[in-house]
């Protein structure tokens, strides 16, 4: 049913790196969510009225109430698909990531009320009695809201949608509410025992958990997170692989929504290159990376010394006492300004994300001392940085 959707209503579905393809996606959701909501209040409602049941009733309209959940999704995937304007030069994506945070806080909702109607239920126990008809509604619900979770789950991977993802939790999470009071009236019909307000409790956890995570993951690309590795390598490995660059770091990428990246990067060219030549690589390089992978890339271009066999050699020393104090040092932008016979060593020691602000001077004095050691008119001017890349899980 999800791919005869998909392939019924999304044109060009499998071009999910297009802002079009995946506004269309997002909407297709959005709409199945409304039309499923509102279709299981109406025959809930309708039902209700006709037994006079209270529970079918209540449990129509919080179907009705998921259906804000699939109405803040179409409007935020509709906002999100905006292109770029004057007051927003880098588009409007990250509007998908606000409104995947309205419906982690309608999950958290969920279960907070779950919450609260099972410690009621602990201290003013009621009879659960078995009517048919309203335990297969209930049936019925659980298989369709399943089936909705499934349908957001596979599609908001498909096109990495913090929204639709959240709509699957909120639906998966009604999955879970509803199987445990279908699982308590089954228990408490075979059985007399009422467990309906424990298995409420657990539930209601869970709900509660499951929103939370929703907001976590939602949060951390609006604070702005790390380079997954993944894209790191990939960005690395492409501008390395061009004739004239000799290396790169300082990679950082800005997150403006899915599929609205833009990213800074620090080249290193020889420096006895025309810099005209470097310019024209550094160009097609960003070109490139624009049309390859679909991030707006901007390149600073540092020059490194490659003949000066003075330089080479400081540089070589200094590489085995930074690795021979901690491995997991590093250092970049390393350049040598001579006076006389004074030669200032200038560079850039990259530490890890353990260290405290105090390893990192103590760290940083240790190499000053050991360097100043291996040659007494050696001066350092070094500059503390760390990586922006996220490590591999």
């Amino acid at each position: 049913m999800t791919d005869f959707l998909v392939n019924k209503f999304i044109k060009d579905s499998t071009n999910i790196e297009s802002t079009e393809v995946r506004t269309r996606y997002g909407m297709l959701t959005s709409v199945v969510g409304i039309f499923c909501n509102v279709l299981l209040f109406s025959v809930k409602l309708t039902i209700g009225l006709i037994l006079s049941s209270l529970a079918v009733t209540a449990d129509a309209f919080n179907n009705l109430s998921d259906a804000a959940s699939s109405i803040i999704s179409f409007i935020g995937v509709k906002m999100a698909g905006k292109p770029a304007d004057a007051e927003h030069p880098f588009g409007h994506g990250r509007i998908e990531y606000i409104a995947a945070l309205i419906v982690s806080f309608l999950v958290i909702e969920v279960g907070f009320t779950f919450f609260k109607s099972s410690i009621s239920k602990i201290l003013h126990p009621e009879e659960i009695s078995f009517d048919l008809v309203p335990f297969v509604i209930l049936i019925l619900s659980i298989l369709v809201k399943l089936w909705m979770a499934f349908f957001n789950n596979k599609l908001g991977k498909r096109i990495d949608s913090k929204v639709m993802l959240a709509t699957a939790a909120d639906s998966l999470g009604d999955v879970i509410t509803t199987s445990a009071t279908v699982l308590s009236i089954i228990i408490c019909h075979f059985t007399s025992i009422n467990v309906d307000a424990i298995a409420g409790l657990i539930v209601s956890a869970i709900v509660i958990w499951s929103g939370i995570s929703i907001a976590k993951d939602t949060l951390e690309p609006l604070i702005g997170e790390r380079v997954p590795a993944e894209l790191y390598q990939k960005i690395t490995d492409i501008v390395e692989s061009y004739d004239g660059i000799v290396g790169t770091h300082d990679l950082i990428v800005h997150n403006y929504g899915p599929n609205r990246s833009m990213a800074t990067i620090h080249a290193e060219v020889p420096n006895d290159i025309n810099i005209d030549v470097s310019h024209e690589i550094i160009d097609k390089i960003e070109r490139d990376v624009k049309k390859d992978l679909n991030i707006l890339l901007v390149i600073h271009m540092d020059p490194v010394e490659m003949r000066d066999e003075e330089v080479l050699s400081l540089r070589e020393k200094t590489s085995r006492i930074v690795h021979a104090l901690d491995p997991e040092l590093n250092f970049h932008d390393f350049r040598v300004l001579k006076e006389n016979e004074q030669r200032n060593l200038i560079f850039d020691l990259v530490i890890p994300d353990s260290y405290s602000e105090k390893d990192a001077n103590r760290v940083m004095h240790q190499l000053v001392s050991l360097l100043h050691e291996m040659d007494e008119n050696v001066e350092c001017i070094i500059t503390l940085d760390r990586s922006f890349e996220a490590p591999e899980s």
